[in-house]
């Protein structure tokens, strides 16, 4: 013997029907979630954002870079602050 039970019912109607709880308004709070994750990565991506990440000591302001810049001249001059006391008493 062979049954064939039809039955037309839309998916919401069916989950109603069984006793299943409705999922869906956690499913939208946590997909508005993961939705807001992949947002604030992208951001962390960009292209100021990874020059502050991967320098983030090199000057960021005009003066800053001018400052190391001097500094940098001073190291190799003769008698700057790189060659100091020590570097005139081996040649005398």
């Amino acid at each position: 013997m062979k049954v064939t039970v039809e039955v037309d019912c839309t998916p919401e109607e069916a989950r109603r029907f069984l006793g299943l709880p409705d999922l869906q308004p956690m499913q939208e709070a946590v997909l508005a979630k993961v939705q807001q994750q992949m947002l604030d990565g992208v951001t962390a991506l960009s292209p100021e954002a990874l020059m502050k990440a991967w320098l983030p000591l090199a000057p960021q302001t005009p003066d800053q870079i001018r400052d190391a810049v001097a500094s940098m001249f001073r190291l190799f001059t003769p008698g700057g602050a790189g060659q100091g006391g020590a570097g005139r008493a081996g040649q005398g």
